[in-house]
C-alpha cells in the first residue's frame, strides 16, 4: 500500500530530543480493532513494557484500544521512529504467532505530539488513560485491562 499523500508530511521536521515527553499514537491497520482479544492487546503491552524495561523510554501511561494505542513516554535512547518500527515490529510478531495468522497489524507511521509544559503532562495523562470511559468500552477503569501508568 503506497504511502498517503500527506503521510510524508508526518515525517517531515520529526526531530525527536532525549528526556523530552512524547505523546505517541498508532492505528490498527484498517482501524480493524484486533485488539477486542485483550490477549492480543496485552502482547502489545508486553512490548510497551519492554521498551522500558531496556531503558528505550520512561513510560508514564498507556492504553491499548481495540484499533489504536496512546502511549505518553519520556525518550532515553535512539529516535521516536525507531522505538515505533521496533514496537510495531515485535508487537506484530507477536500478534500473529499467538493468532496463527499472518496479518499487517499496522497502519504505517503514527503521530507523535511533545509536551511543553508540565502541568499538561497530568492532563495528558489522564487523556491517556480514560480512552476506554470515552470510549464507552467500559463504565470504570477498572474494568478495562489493557492499561498502566506510573502514578497507579
Amino acid at each position: 500500500m503506497p504511502d498517503s499523500p500527506s503521510s510524508h508530511r508526518l515525517r517531515h521536521g520529526r526531530y525527536a530530543e532525549c528526556n523530552r515527553i512524547y505523546l505517541l499514537t498508532t492505528n490498527t491497520y484498517r482501524r480493524i480493532p484486533v485488539f477486542r482479544d485483550f490477549a492480543l492487546g496485552r502482547l502489545v503491552a508486553e512490548q510497551l513494557q519492554s521498551a522500558h524495561d531496556h531503558g528505550v523510554v520512561n513510560s508514564l501511561a498507556w492504553v491499548v484500544m481495540p484499533d489504536h494505542f496512546h502511549w505518553l513516554v519520556e525518550l532515553q535512547q535512539g529516535s521516536l521512529g525507531d522505538l515505533m518500527q521496533k514496537t510495531k515490529s515485535l508487537s506484530t510478531k507477536a500478534v500473529n504467532k499467538d493468532s496463527g495468522s499472518r496479518m499487517v497489524l499496522w497502519q504505517k507511521g503514527f503521530h507523535d505530539r511533545a509536551l511543553r509544559r508540565e502541568e499538561e503532562l497530568v492532563n495528558v495523562a489522564r487523556y491517556v488513560v480514560a480512552n476506554p470511559l470515552r470510549a464507552g468500552l467500559v463504565q470504570k477503569l477498572a474494568d478495562y485491562p489493557l492499561w498502566g501508568a506510573i502514578w497507579v
